[in-house]
């Protein structure tokens, strides 16, 4: 996770959103939806670094609101009251809540289980203040539905639709396909808006590689031109994959080494990656298909001796497919498909 703000890199439309929901007469709670490694954390980290700023050009008073992360992979959100309790601290620790008194006491005052939590959130919300929590790795929580009820997303739910309290939710997958996972019943599984977290744009993936320029006044940039261009070939768009292209090709221009042992140790790293996905994985398998079948039918139509390079089988086996088709729809008769195969194997 990226914690120091000055090498944040891109993600401008995924910020701005989260902020115009914020920002509404009824804000909105958004649940951020991406792979692992794709930079989830750090952008719920970057937003609540940098929320002040984007809500005062919003034109609205960053007094008005208070936003903090959590990552819910620790031991002290093992339990429903010491969830509440973890966000209770991350609160207290805002130099704004700090200032206020009214802020502080309901935080402080009593056992801060479910009532005393919405009790609190509350009063907040009769003192014009939002909270608004960014909560990672939202799996572990409902990885426990024995602790974590349907009554607690309930409760949560019901803070929201009153606009007393904003969620900004990391997951691997949407909330509603963890709904159907465990069998929960709350309406807090429809959550206002989802916003799917992929790849950078062209233009990110080139400041990412570009580091420190355009960050630090007067600085260039660490890697040559060319091997920029490197970068951006092996990583994509992929943040992390373009973190540890830069990595290794700095090493290698930092040590004289070639770029062929920077690749290497790319690729060994990249491996523990899961930037493919299951969707790309889907995507290739019928691609891989399209072209080994038409292949493996020329080869079986040569099957004679005739040993004609991958590029002619591949020619004639994707016009015996075609024209198979063409029969079996009844548009090409029987008789013209042995034509066909006469002469895609050479008569």
């Amino acid at each position: 996770m990226i914690t120091n703000p000055q090498f944040f890199v891109g993600r401008q439309e995924e910020l701005d959103r989260i902020t115009a929901r914020m920002v509404n007469d009824q804000p909105t709670s958004i649940n951020i939806v991406g792979e692992p490694r794709i930079g989830k954390s750090s952008l719920l980290y970057h937003f609540f670094q940098t929320y002040e700023q984007r809500v005062q050009g919003a034109g609205k008073n960053p007094d008005n609101y208070v936003v903090v992360y959590l990552s819910l992979q620790g031991a002290s959100c093992r339990q429903e009251t010491s969830f509440y309790q973890a966000v209770a601290q991350v609160l207290l620790k805002r130099p704004v809540v700090q200032g206020n008194p009214g802020l502080v006491t309901p935080l402080q005052g009593g056992t801060l289980d479910r009532q005393g939590f919405s009790v609190a959130i509350e009063e907040w919300q009769a003192q014009n203040v939002l909270p608004v929590l960014c909560l990672d790795k939202f799996e572990e929580l409902l990885a426990k539905p024995d602790e974590f009820t349907d009554d607690f997303y309930d409760n949560l739910r019901s803070l929201m639709d009153c606009n007393a309290l904003m969620l900004v939710v990391a997951s691997y997958e949407r909330l509603d396909i963890y709904q159907q996972k465990y069998r929960l019943l709350s309406n807090f599984f429809n959550l206002g808006h989802v916003s799917p977290l992929g790849g950078m744009t062209e233009a990110e993936a080139m400041d990412l590689m570009r580091l420190p320029a355009h960050k630090i006044a007067g600085a260039t940039a660490a890697l040559s031109p060319e091997r920029q261009q490197l970068g951006l070939a092996w990583g994509g768009r992929h943040p992390l994959l373009l973190q540890l292209a830069g990595c290794w090709l700095w090493e290698a221009q930092k040590y004289s080494r070639p770029d062929e042992w920077a690749r290497q140790k790319f690729e060994l790293e990249a491996q523990r990656v899961p930037h493919s996905g299951v969707t790309m994985r889907r995507l290739n398998r019928p691609v891989r298909l399209l072209v080994w079948l038409p292949m493996k039918l020329g080869r079986m139509a040569r099957f004679v001796g005739d040993k004609l390079d991958d590029t002619s089988n591949l020619i004639a086996g994707t016009v015996i497919l075609i024209v198979a088709i063409l029969v079996v729809l009844k548009v090409v008769p029987f008789e013209e498909l042995l034509q066909r195969i006469k002469n895609a194997v050479g008569g």
